[in-house]
């Protein structure tokens, strides 16, 4: 299982337009899009969970193309280093 993020999202999009583009390359598992908390619109990006090798190859298909009027962009989800953890 891989988390892919998401990032430039027109503001029209909603979860099932996401899930319905990413299930062409296989089963969406899960799917996390971000909206504004006052208007409920897409704030541009989202997070989805898929297999490997399915994940891999939605990617590899859809970075850099066109999604609603938008170019998104698709690759994996590395969270930062160093967030969490003991304070000192």
């Amino acid at each position: 299982m891989i988390t892919i993020f998401i990032r430039g999202l027109p503001r029209i999009s909603t979860e099932e337009s996401v899930s319905a583009l990413f299930s062409k390359y296989g089963a969406v598992r899960s799917i996390k899009l971000v909206k504004d908390i006052f208007s409920g619109e897409c704030k541009g990006f989202a997070t989805i969970e898929m297999e490997g090798h399915e994940g891999r190859a939605a990617i590899t298909a859809l970075d850099g193309k066109e999604f609603d009027g938008s170019v998104i962009g698709v690759g994996l989800n590395n969270p930062k280093k160093g967030r969490g953890g003991r304070r000192r």
